[in-house]
């Protein structure tokens, strides 16, 4: 842990807005009245009545000098659409607009509906489905007798697929429950294949299968080729006597390999654990088994499509609330400038927590959990012009994420050019935590542990397929515990499909198997980290000259369509990027001109190097199975003592201490249990 002091974006301190600089205040309560005076005694009840007060002021004469602070009161604000603002709600670099929790107050913005009149299933035929253990223990509700209209539904999705919202979701006591779903933990495997690969059908082993034939609307979701590709299907039939299940077209894109793993849901025969539901969508019916006594804890149902948009606004800041329960991404920004989510609680959400696409935006110091498609996404800059978009995410503690879509929903994905990942802490999630495209980011002092849970050919930091993509720094972060259950498993920082010009720098990997992984790629730079039992430490493969040679010479594949797509031969990239422009005449598939220097690597393996372009490796000066005299390795102390022999080699100390989170009065609370 270190102290904040300060951060800066674009040369501007992004400090704490303080109420003393601030010349106007507007106060909103939920027990507030839109006809009253928007003060503190007599505060509004809308955040839009506060935005139109704004609009008016800014017509009148324009904002103050300091900007305009608008006060959430404590209490539960409750939506059924996003607050949405635009261009004409925008603030000033020097007269920002904030809208935030009062201090002391928990401000709650909840997109969902508090579901009440449970009790207990007793229709006969719901009952009969049931197994006989859960009659008697699921309660049902009638949600459009309660005014919920739109129920959502159930679509494909996953790898492959566009993110849609997720459909009408239940939260008890603050977390998310669970689809009815079988089995209750893990997967089934698929048994075999009568149709091969390519058909729509697979083997299943058992009977359970024979239950589910009178489901309305029954989905599977599994790996069902790789093990970094999911996805969501309907089930069009089940042939309980050949024990098979057909999924409705099209096909998976990969289609079907024998003994991967799937899982059926949405079945209410399948409603046999405590924390699990489903939802009837002809009768508006809601049953539930609930993890503990129903008036222990409150019951919502997701409504409400996004809590906050902002479409080409600037200089406005959300603060310090709490954001809950909506089935798309709770916060989406679009275009604009500096536009901030500083402090918040984002949980319970059906797709991200904050989409950021402009200049200068950031979120800083969130707490980010339960959602259904990653965390934070950042798209800014120019990659033709290498202008740099400035985006931030900093100082955010992701964890349990991507509840929905497993694959390549990372907790934060970034893209374009000059954005910047920092000081954030990511763990329990089932794939990347952090994805990234474009070029010149800066990825430093983030700690990442326990992700690529559940899938497999998977790096916490993941990037790949695209030769232009080049410039960024992966420095000072610590990598630990990360493998994956996947018949490939899982990297720290891999470097998929010839991915090029990458420099990873000062990092600590702990625990992580296949910690540095470069797919084929040329130019990358590994130096001054610390592998401590990896497995191994460093890889280097020659894909481009196997099986990806035909992808590397295809005029209209994908590394040499973008390879075309940007101004490689232009004076800019040139200068910037120096071995790019004649990649095509220098044999591009062999990977060249990697430098691995002044590592260390103790326990695990070393390397794994292709052996046939080790030469075209600059390979010097690592500290390899040799004691390098850490602090105090048992106590995860991986510090160097003064004695180390690693200094001989030119090796410069790694700032452990200020990876990470760091203390700062604005950062969320870390409250909710887990």
């Amino acid at each position: 842990m270190i102290e904040w002091r300060g951060i800066v974006a674009a040369g501007v301190v992004l400090a704490a807005v303080s109420t003393a600089w601030a010349a106007r205040t507007y106060h909103v309560a939920p027990d507030g009245d839109d006809s009253a005076a928007g003060t503190v005694e007599k505060p509004f009840a809308t955040l839009e009545r506060a935005r139109g007060a704004i609009r008016a002021l800014k017509a009148a004469g324009g904002l103050p000098a300091g900007g305009v602070v608008v006060e959430l009161h404590g209490g539960v604000y409750e939506r059924d659409g996003a607050f949405a603002l635009t261009a004409a709600d925008s603030g000033t670099r020097e007269a920002p607009i904030v809208y935030r929790a009062r201090a002391g107050a928990a401000a709650r913005i909840v997109g969902g509906k508090v579901v009440t009149g449970w009790r207990p299933a007793a229709d006969a035929k719901v009952l009969a489905r049931l197994v006989p253990a859960a009659r008697g223990k699921v309660l049902q509700a009638d949600l459009k007798a309660q005014g919920v209209g739109d129920l959502g539904r159930l679509t494909r999705r996953g790898f492959g697929e566009p993110m849609r919202a997720a459909h009408l979701e239940l939260f008890f006591d603050a977390r998310p429950m669970t689809p009815a779903r079988w089995p209750n933990e893990g997967y089934a495997r698929i048994a075999s294949l009568p149709g091969g690969k390519e058909a729509r059908v697979f083997a299943y082993s058992g009977d359970r299968p024979k239950r589910w034939l009178d489901e309305p609307d029954l989905w599977v979701y599994g790996y069902w080729y790789h093990d970094w590709a999911d996805t969501y299907m309907k089930v069009e039939a089940i042939d309980p006597a050949k024990r098979t299940i057909t999924t409705r077209a099209p096909r998976h894109r990969y289609g079907l390999r024998k003994g991967n793993r799937w899982r059926v849901l949405n079945a209410l025969c399948e409603l046999d654990a405590p924390g699990e539901y489903t939802v009837d969508r002809a009768t508006g019916l809601l049953y539930f088994y609930p993890p503990k006594a129903i008036g222990s804890g409150q019951a919502v149902v997701s409504v409400a499509s996004q809590l906050v948009t902002m479409k080409d606004a600037s200089h406005v800041t959300i603060q310090g609330m709490t954001l809950e329960a909506c089935r798309g991404t709770a916060v989406a920004i679009d275009g604009g400038a500096a536009c901030r989510v500083v402090g918040c609680t984002i949980r319970n959400i059906g797709n991200r927590a904050v989409s950021a696409a402009g200049r200068e935006h950031a979120v800083i110091g969130c707490r980010i959990h339960e959602t259904g498609d990653g965390g934070i996404g950042l798209s800014g800059g120019d990659r033709r012009t290498l202008a740099p978009g400035g985006l931030l995410a900093e100082n955010n503690h992701i964890h349990h994420f991507s509840r929905w879509c497993h694959t390549y929903r990372p907790a934060v994905k970034v893209s374009g050019c000059g954005n910047r990942v920092r000081h954030n802490l990511i763990h329990d999630g089932p794939h990347n935590a952090i994805q990234l495209g474009g070029n010149d980011h800066l990825i430093e002092r983030n700690e990442i542990h326990h992700v690529c849970t559940d899938t497999g050919d998977v790096g916490a930091f993941y990037m790949g397929r695209d030769w232009t993509a080049r410039g960024t720094v992966i420095r000072e972060n610590y990598f630990h515990d990360i493998a994956g259950p996947g018949r490939i498993g899982a990297m720290g920082v891999y470097l998929d499909d010839q991915a090029s010009g990458i420099a990873i720098r000062s990092n600590v990997f702990h625990k992580v198997t296949r910690a540095v992984f470069i797919g084929g790629g040329c130019d990358n730079v590994v130096e001054n980290n610390v592998f401590v039992d990896c497995v191994p430490s460093v890889h280097i493969d020659a894909r481009g000259l196997g099986w990806q040679k035909k992808a590397t010479d295809d005029p209209k594949g994908t590394l040499r369509t973008r390879l075309a797509a940007m101004p490689i031969d232009g004076e800019l990239w040139r200068k910037r990027y120096p071995n790019l422009p004649g990649i095509l005449a220098d044999d591009p598939g062999t990977p060249k001109r990697n430098r691995i220097a002044r590592n260390i690597s103790v326990g695990g393996t070393w390397d794994d190097i292709h052996a046939g372009t080790r030469r075209h490796q600059a390979i010097e000066r690592n500290l390899v199975g040799t004691d390098p005299r850490f602090v105090d390795a048992r106590k995860l102390d991986f510090r160097l003592r003064k004695d180390s022999p690693a200094w001989k080699l030119g090796f410069q100390p790694i700032p452990t201490d200020k990876i990470g989170l760091y203390a700062d009065p604005r950062r969320a609370a870390d409250t909710t249990r887990r």
